[in-house]
Protein backbone atom coordinates (compact mmCIF):
# COMPACT_ATOMS: atom_id res chain seq x y z
CA UNK A 1 0.00 0.00 0.00
CA UNK A 2 2.75 2.54 0.81
CA UNK A 3 4.42 1.78 -2.52
CA UNK A 4 1.10 2.37 -4.32
CA UNK A 5 0.76 5.78 -2.65
CA UNK A 6 4.32 6.68 -3.65
CA UNK A 7 3.62 5.67 -7.24
CA UNK A 8 0.45 7.77 -7.22
CA UNK A 9 2.28 10.80 -5.84
CA UNK A 10 5.07 10.39 -8.41
CA UNK A 11 2.51 10.21 -11.20
CA UNK A 12 0.76 13.32 -9.92
CA UNK A 13 4.03 15.29 -9.91
CA UNK A 14 5.47 14.15 -13.23
CA UNK A 15 6.12 16.96 -15.72
CA UNK A 16 3.09 17.91 -17.77
CA UNK A 17 3.24 17.59 -21.55
CA UNK A 18 4.37 20.77 -23.28
CA UNK A 19 1.57 22.13 -25.51
CA UNK A 20 2.42 21.12 -29.06
CA UNK A 21 0.16 21.97 -31.97
CA UNK A 22 1.71 19.60 -34.53
CA UNK A 23 0.13 16.37 -33.27
CA UNK A 24 0.82 14.41 -36.47
CA UNK A 25 4.32 15.91 -36.88
CA UNK A 26 3.79 17.32 -40.35
CA UNK A 27 7.07 19.24 -40.09
CA UNK A 28 8.82 15.87 -40.35
CA UNK A 29 7.84 15.82 -44.04
CA UNK A 30 10.29 18.66 -44.72
CA UNK A 31 13.82 18.05 -45.91
CA UNK A 32 16.68 18.65 -43.49
CA UNK A 33 17.57 21.94 -45.21
CA UNK A 34 13.96 23.11 -45.11
CA UNK A 35 13.68 22.19 -41.44
CA UNK A 36 16.66 24.42 -40.63
CA UNK A 37 14.85 27.36 -42.22
CA UNK A 38 11.60 26.58 -40.42
CA UNK A 39 13.37 26.30 -37.07
CA UNK A 40 15.09 29.63 -37.71
CA UNK A 41 11.75 31.33 -38.35
CA UNK A 42 10.18 29.70 -35.27
CA UNK A 43 13.04 30.99 -33.12
CA UNK A 44 12.64 34.49 -34.59
CA UNK A 45 8.91 34.51 -33.91
CA UNK A 46 9.31 33.22 -30.36
CA UNK A 47 12.26 35.39 -29.31
CA UNK A 48 11.75 38.59 -31.31
CA UNK A 49 8.05 38.88 -32.10
CA UNK A 50 6.24 37.20 -29.20
CA UNK A 51 7.72 39.39 -26.42
CA UNK A 52 6.58 42.67 -28.01
CA UNK A 53 3.63 41.95 -30.28
CA UNK A 54 0.85 42.44 -27.72
CA UNK A 55 2.12 45.94 -26.98
CA UNK A 56 2.04 46.87 -30.66
CA UNK A 57 -1.34 45.20 -31.19
CA UNK A 58 -2.92 47.25 -28.41
CA UNK A 59 -1.28 50.42 -29.74
CA UNK A 60 -2.49 49.73 -33.30
CA UNK A 61 1.11 50.18 -34.47
CA UNK A 62 3.62 48.29 -36.60
CA UNK A 63 6.89 47.03 -35.02
CA UNK A 64 9.39 48.54 -37.43
CA UNK A 65 12.16 47.40 -35.09
CA UNK A 66 11.60 43.88 -36.43
CA UNK A 67 12.43 44.69 -40.06
CA UNK A 68 16.20 44.49 -39.64
CA UNK A 69 16.12 41.15 -37.75
CA UNK A 70 13.70 39.84 -40.39
CA UNK A 71 16.13 40.80 -43.15
CA UNK A 72 18.78 38.62 -41.52
CA UNK A 73 16.55 35.57 -41.88
CA UNK A 74 16.89 35.94 -45.68
CA UNK A 75 13.40 34.61 -46.41
CA UNK A 76 12.12 37.50 -48.53
CA UNK A 77 12.78 35.64 -51.76
CA UNK A 78 12.31 32.11 -50.51
CA UNK A 79 9.59 31.36 -53.04
CA UNK A 80 12.16 31.18 -55.83
CA UNK A 81 14.06 28.26 -54.34
CA UNK A 82 11.87 26.24 -51.97
CA UNK A 83 8.70 24.19 -52.01
CA UNK A 84 5.17 25.42 -51.44
CA UNK A 85 5.14 23.08 -48.46
CA UNK A 86 7.97 24.98 -46.79
CA UNK A 87 6.47 28.35 -47.70
CA UNK A 88 3.17 27.29 -46.20
CA UNK A 89 4.72 26.05 -42.99
CA UNK A 90 6.68 29.29 -42.62
CA UNK A 91 3.40 31.21 -42.73
CA UNK A 92 1.86 28.72 -40.31
CA UNK A 93 4.74 29.26 -37.87
CA UNK A 94 4.38 33.02 -38.13
CA UNK A 95 0.64 32.89 -37.49
CA UNK A 96 1.15 30.58 -34.55
CA UNK A 97 2.62 33.66 -32.84
CA UNK A 98 0.94 36.54 -34.67
CA UNK A 99 -1.33 36.75 -37.70
CA UNK A 100 -0.69 40.46 -38.24
CA UNK A 101 3.05 40.08 -38.73
CA UNK A 102 2.42 37.10 -41.01
CA UNK A 103 -0.06 39.20 -43.01
CA UNK A 104 2.52 41.94 -43.50
CA UNK A 105 4.99 39.32 -44.74
CA UNK A 106 2.40 37.55 -46.90
CA UNK A 107 1.13 40.73 -48.55
CA UNK A 108 4.70 41.72 -49.42
CA UNK A 109 6.13 38.38 -50.55
CA UNK A 110 2.95 36.74 -51.80
CA UNK A 111 0.69 39.38 -53.28
CA UNK A 112 3.07 42.20 -54.22
CA UNK A 113 6.15 40.19 -55.19
CA UNK A 114 3.96 37.39 -56.50
CA UNK A 115 2.20 39.74 -58.92
CA UNK A 116 5.52 40.83 -60.39
CA UNK A 117 6.96 37.31 -60.41
CA UNK A 118 3.92 35.81 -62.15
CA UNK A 119 2.77 38.68 -64.37
CA UNK A 120 5.76 40.98 -64.81
CA UNK A 121 8.21 41.10 -67.71
CA UNK A 122 11.77 39.87 -67.27
CA UNK A 123 12.91 43.47 -67.02
CA UNK A 124 10.36 44.18 -64.28
CA UNK A 125 11.37 41.08 -62.36
CA UNK A 126 15.03 42.03 -62.48
CA UNK A 127 14.31 45.62 -61.47
CA UNK A 128 11.98 45.02 -58.53
CA UNK A 129 12.23 41.52 -57.10
CA UNK A 130 15.82 41.51 -55.78
CA UNK A 131 15.35 44.67 -53.70
CA UNK A 132 11.96 43.46 -52.49
CA UNK A 133 13.42 40.08 -51.57
CA UNK A 134 16.01 41.89 -49.44
CA UNK A 135 13.14 43.88 -47.82
CA UNK A 136 14.74 47.11 -49.00
CA UNK A 137 11.46 47.93 -50.76
CA UNK A 138 8.15 46.83 -49.24
CA UNK A 139 5.03 46.31 -51.33
CA UNK A 140 1.25 46.18 -51.05
CA UNK A 141 -1.59 44.90 -53.24
CA UNK A 142 -4.40 47.26 -54.20
CA UNK A 143 -7.45 45.37 -55.43
CA UNK A 144 -10.35 45.86 -52.98
CA UNK A 145 -12.26 49.15 -53.23
CA UNK A 146 -14.54 51.06 -50.84
CA UNK A 147 -17.66 49.80 -52.64
CA UNK A 148 -16.26 46.68 -54.31
CA UNK A 149 -15.07 43.59 -52.42
CA UNK A 150 -16.28 40.20 -53.62
CA UNK A 151 -17.30 41.72 -56.95
CA UNK A 152 -13.86 42.88 -58.05
CA UNK A 153 -13.84 40.51 -61.01
CA UNK A 154 -16.49 42.47 -62.86
CA UNK A 155 -17.01 45.63 -60.87
CA UNK A 156 -13.73 47.51 -60.43
CA UNK A 157 -14.33 51.27 -60.48
CA UNK A 158 -10.69 52.33 -60.51
CA UNK A 159 -9.85 53.27 -64.09
CA UNK A 160 -6.71 53.30 -66.22
CA UNK A 161 -6.52 55.37 -69.40
CA UNK A 162 -3.63 55.17 -71.86
CA UNK A 163 -2.07 58.53 -72.68
CA UNK A 164 0.95 58.14 -74.92
CA UNK A 165 3.71 56.38 -72.99
CA UNK A 166 1.80 56.78 -69.73
CA UNK A 167 -1.34 55.52 -68.02
CA UNK A 168 -3.59 57.78 -65.96
CA UNK A 169 -5.10 56.10 -62.89
CA UNK A 170 -8.14 57.37 -60.99
CA UNK A 171 -9.99 55.71 -58.12
CA UNK A 172 -9.70 54.41 -54.58
CA UNK A 173 -8.57 51.20 -52.88
CA UNK A 174 -9.51 50.19 -49.33
CA UNK A 175 -8.22 47.76 -46.72
CA UNK A 176 -4.80 47.65 -48.34
CA UNK A 177 -2.31 46.11 -45.93
CA UNK A 178 1.11 47.84 -45.66
CA UNK A 179 -0.19 50.78 -47.74
CA UNK A 180 0.33 53.60 -45.20
CA UNK A 181 4.09 53.09 -45.12
CA UNK A 182 5.26 50.83 -47.95
CA UNK A 183 7.23 51.79 -51.06
CA UNK A 184 5.45 50.04 -53.92
CA UNK A 185 1.78 49.41 -54.65
CA UNK A 186 0.44 46.87 -57.12
CA UNK A 187 -2.71 48.62 -58.33
CA UNK A 188 -5.44 46.91 -60.32
CA UNK A 189 -7.57 49.10 -62.57
CA UNK A 190 -10.01 48.73 -65.43
CA UNK A 191 -8.70 49.87 -68.79
CA UNK A 192 -11.32 52.23 -70.22
CA UNK A 193 -10.36 51.22 -73.77
CA UNK A 194 -11.06 47.49 -73.58
CA UNK A 195 -12.78 47.17 -70.17
CA UNK A 196 -10.14 44.65 -69.03
CA UNK A 197 -8.36 44.67 -65.66
CA UNK A 198 -4.69 45.67 -65.84
CA UNK A 199 -1.99 45.77 -63.17
CA UNK A 200 0.41 48.61 -62.41
CA UNK A 201 3.51 49.03 -60.26
CA UNK A 202 3.08 52.38 -58.51
CA UNK A 203 5.95 54.05 -56.65
CA UNK A 204 4.14 55.61 -53.73
CA UNK A 205 6.45 58.46 -52.73
CA UNK A 206 7.25 59.76 -56.20
CA UNK A 207 3.82 59.54 -57.87
CA UNK A 208 1.87 62.83 -57.81
CA UNK A 209 -1.81 62.39 -56.99
CA UNK A 210 -1.20 59.22 -54.97
CA UNK A 211 -2.17 59.44 -51.28
CA UNK A 212 -2.88 56.99 -48.44
CA UNK A 213 -4.98 57.42 -45.30
CA UNK A 214 -4.52 54.90 -42.50
CA UNK A 215 -7.69 53.03 -41.50
CA UNK A 216 -8.24 53.46 -37.77
CA UNK A 217 -10.22 51.67 -35.04
CA UNK A 218 -9.89 48.10 -36.29
CA UNK A 219 -10.74 45.18 -34.02
CA UNK A 220 -8.57 42.64 -35.85
CA UNK A 221 -5.06 42.47 -37.30
CA UNK A 222 -4.31 45.74 -35.55
CA UNK A 223 -0.56 45.46 -36.15
CA UNK A 224 -1.10 45.46 -39.91
CA UNK A 225 -1.40 49.02 -41.12
CA UNK A 226 -4.30 49.11 -43.59
CA UNK A 227 -4.87 52.07 -45.82
CA UNK A 228 -7.35 53.82 -48.03
CA UNK A 229 -5.51 54.69 -51.25
CA UNK A 230 -6.74 57.60 -53.35
CA UNK A 231 -5.47 58.19 -56.88
CA UNK A 232 -6.19 61.41 -58.70
CA UNK A 233 -4.77 61.53 -62.22
CA UNK A 234 -1.75 59.44 -61.25
CA UNK A 235 0.53 59.12 -64.27
CA UNK A 236 2.22 55.73 -64.47
CA UNK A 237 4.76 54.94 -67.20
CA UNK A 238 4.02 52.05 -69.55
CA UNK A 239 7.17 50.35 -68.27
CA UNK A 240 5.42 50.05 -64.89
CA UNK A 241 2.40 48.25 -66.30
CA UNK A 242 2.56 44.54 -65.51
CA UNK A 243 3.19 43.29 -69.01
CA UNK A 244 1.44 39.95 -68.62
CA UNK A 245 -1.63 41.18 -66.71
CA UNK A 246 -4.31 41.63 -69.35
CA UNK A 247 -7.53 40.54 -67.62
CA UNK A 248 -8.96 39.68 -64.21
CA UNK A 249 -8.18 36.07 -65.03
CA UNK A 250 -4.52 36.98 -64.58
CA UNK A 251 -5.25 38.72 -61.28
CA UNK A 252 -7.11 35.61 -60.12
CA UNK A 253 -4.03 33.51 -60.84
CA UNK A 254 -2.11 35.46 -58.19
CA UNK A 255 -5.03 35.21 -55.77
CA UNK A 256 -5.24 31.45 -56.24
CA UNK A 257 -1.65 31.08 -55.08
CA UNK A 258 -2.00 33.38 -52.09
CA UNK A 259 -5.42 32.00 -51.10
CA UNK A 260 -3.75 28.73 -50.20
CA UNK A 261 -1.45 30.79 -47.99
CA UNK A 262 -4.47 32.00 -46.04
CA UNK A 263 -5.30 28.36 -45.35
CA UNK A 264 -1.87 27.96 -43.77
CA UNK A 265 -2.43 31.20 -41.83
CA UNK A 266 -5.75 29.97 -40.43
CA UNK A 267 -4.04 26.74 -39.43
CA UNK A 268 -1.27 28.63 -37.65
CA UNK A 269 -3.71 30.82 -35.75
CA UNK A 270 -5.41 27.66 -34.49
CA UNK A 271 -2.07 26.21 -33.40
CA UNK A 272 -1.30 29.33 -31.39
CA UNK A 273 -4.74 29.46 -29.79
CA UNK A 274 -4.68 25.74 -28.96
CA UNK A 275 -1.23 25.88 -27.39
CA UNK A 276 -2.00 29.01 -25.37
CA UNK A 277 -5.34 27.67 -24.13
CA UNK A 278 -3.86 24.29 -23.20
CA UNK A 279 -1.04 25.96 -21.25
CA UNK A 280 -3.60 28.09 -19.45
CA UNK A 281 -5.73 25.05 -18.64
CA UNK A 282 -2.72 23.20 -17.23
CA UNK A 283 -1.92 26.09 -14.88
CA UNK A 284 -5.31 27.53 -13.96
CA UNK A 285 -6.62 26.08 -10.67
CA UNK A 286 -10.28 25.74 -9.80
CA UNK A 287 -11.86 23.51 -7.14
CA UNK A 288 -8.41 22.47 -6.05
CA UNK A 289 -6.98 21.22 -9.35
CA UNK A 290 -6.01 22.44 -12.81
CA UNK A 291 -9.00 22.96 -15.08
CA UNK A 292 -7.29 20.71 -17.68
CA UNK A 293 -8.13 17.81 -15.36
CA UNK A 294 -11.88 18.28 -15.87
CA UNK A 295 -13.77 16.27 -18.48
CA UNK A 296 -15.50 19.19 -20.16
CA UNK A 297 -12.19 21.03 -20.58
CA UNK A 298 -10.57 17.95 -22.07
CA UNK A 299 -13.45 17.67 -24.53
CA UNK A 300 -12.75 21.20 -25.78
CA UNK A 301 -9.01 20.55 -25.89
CA UNK A 302 -9.52 17.43 -28.00
CA UNK A 303 -11.93 19.25 -30.33
CA UNK A 304 -9.39 22.03 -30.87
CA UNK A 305 -6.61 19.57 -31.59
CA UNK A 306 -8.79 17.71 -34.08
CA UNK A 307 -9.49 20.94 -35.96
CA UNK A 308 -5.82 21.89 -36.03
CA UNK A 309 -4.74 18.45 -37.21
CA UNK A 310 -7.43 18.23 -39.90
CA UNK A 311 -6.41 21.61 -41.27
CA UNK A 312 -2.71 20.73 -41.21
CA UNK A 313 -3.42 17.51 -43.10
CA UNK A 314 -5.51 19.32 -45.71
CA UNK A 315 -2.88 22.01 -46.20
CA UNK A 316 -0.09 19.47 -46.45
CA UNK A 317 -1.89 17.73 -49.32
CA UNK A 318 -2.72 21.08 -50.94
CA UNK A 319 0.95 22.03 -50.90
CA UNK A 320 1.78 18.77 -52.66
CA UNK A 321 -0.75 19.66 -55.37
CA UNK A 322 0.89 23.09 -55.70
CA UNK A 323 4.36 21.59 -55.92
CA UNK A 324 3.06 19.33 -58.71
CA UNK A 325 1.80 22.48 -60.50
CA UNK A 326 -1.75 21.11 -60.46
CA UNK A 327 -3.43 23.70 -58.23
CA UNK A 328 -6.88 24.82 -59.39
CA UNK A 329 -9.11 27.59 -58.05
CA UNK A 330 -11.45 25.10 -56.41
CA UNK A 331 -8.57 23.40 -54.57
CA UNK A 332 -7.47 26.67 -52.97
CA UNK A 333 -11.04 27.78 -52.30
CA UNK A 334 -12.03 24.59 -50.48
CA UNK A 335 -8.97 24.87 -48.26
CA UNK A 336 -9.49 28.55 -47.51
CA UNK A 337 -13.16 28.04 -46.63
CA UNK A 338 -12.61 24.93 -44.50
CA UNK A 339 -9.59 26.11 -42.53
CA UNK A 340 -11.01 29.52 -41.71
CA UNK A 341 -14.33 28.02 -40.59
CA UNK A 342 -12.52 25.55 -38.34
CA UNK A 343 -10.31 28.39 -37.11
CA UNK A 344 -13.38 30.28 -35.90
CA UNK A 345 -14.41 27.26 -33.85
CA UNK A 346 -10.95 26.67 -32.45
CA UNK A 347 -10.28 30.23 -31.29
CA UNK A 348 -13.76 30.40 -29.76
CA UNK A 349 -13.10 27.24 -27.75
CA UNK A 350 -9.71 28.61 -26.70
CA UNK A 351 -11.41 31.79 -25.52
CA UNK A 352 -13.97 29.70 -23.66
CA UNK A 353 -11.29 27.69 -21.85
CA UNK A 354 -9.61 30.91 -20.71
CA UNK A 355 -12.84 32.38 -19.37
CA UNK A 356 -12.63 36.08 -18.58
CA UNK A 357 -8.88 35.98 -19.18
CA UNK A 358 -9.65 35.07 -22.77
CA UNK A 359 -10.81 38.57 -23.65
CA UNK A 360 -7.50 40.26 -22.82
CA UNK A 361 -4.34 40.08 -24.89
CA UNK A 362 -1.98 39.10 -22.07
CA UNK A 363 -2.15 35.35 -22.74
CA UNK A 364 -2.45 35.86 -26.54
CA UNK A 365 -5.79 34.08 -26.92
CA UNK A 366 -7.81 37.31 -27.05
CA UNK A 367 -5.60 38.68 -29.84
CA UNK A 368 -5.77 35.48 -31.88
CA UNK A 369 -9.54 35.32 -31.32
CA UNK A 370 -9.99 38.83 -32.76
CA UNK A 371 -7.53 38.39 -35.62
CA UNK A 372 -9.32 35.26 -36.80
CA UNK A 373 -12.28 37.36 -37.93
CA UNK A 374 -10.16 39.17 -40.50
CA UNK A 375 -8.70 35.96 -41.91
CA UNK A 376 -12.21 34.53 -42.23
CA UNK A 377 -13.15 37.34 -44.63
CA UNK A 378 -10.09 38.41 -46.60
CA UNK A 379 -8.84 36.76 -49.81
CA UNK A 380 -12.47 35.90 -50.59
CA UNK A 381 -15.35 35.27 -48.19
CA UNK A 382 -16.49 31.84 -47.03
CA UNK A 383 -19.56 32.06 -49.28
CA UNK A 384 -17.57 33.05 -52.38
CA UNK A 385 -15.15 30.17 -51.87
CA UNK A 386 -18.04 27.73 -51.63
CA UNK A 387 -19.54 29.06 -54.86
CA UNK A 388 -16.22 28.44 -56.62
CA UNK A 389 -16.15 24.88 -55.28
CA UNK A 390 -19.83 24.34 -56.02
CA UNK A 391 -19.41 25.43 -59.64
CA UNK A 392 -16.42 23.12 -60.11
CA UNK A 393 -18.06 19.98 -58.74
CA UNK A 394 -21.64 20.50 -59.98
CA UNK A 395 -21.02 22.02 -63.37
CA UNK A 396 -23.43 24.89 -62.65
CA UNK A 397 -22.49 28.48 -61.86
CA UNK A 398 -24.52 30.06 -59.08
CA UNK A 399 -22.77 33.42 -59.33
CA UNK A 400 -25.03 36.38 -60.04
Amino acid sequence: MPSANLAKQAAEHKPLPTPHGDFYNIVDTLSADERVILDKVRAFMETKVAPIINKYWVADAFPFELIEPLKKLDIGGIGDAYSYKLRGMLIMEMCRIDASFATFYGVHTGLAMGSIAVLGSEEQKQKWLPTMARLEKIGCFGLTEPLVGSGTGGGLTTTAKRDGDNWVLNGQKKWIGNAPWCDISIIWARDVADNQVKGFIVENETTPGFSVEKIENKMALKVVQNGMITMQDCRIPEENRLQNANSFRDTAHVLRLTRSGVGWMATGVQMGAYEAALKYAQERLQFGKPIAAFQMMQDLIARMLANVTACQSMMLRLSEIEDENKLLDQHASLAKAFTTARMRETVAWAREICGANGIIVDNNVGRLFADAEALYSYEGTFQMQNLIVGKAVSGFSAFV
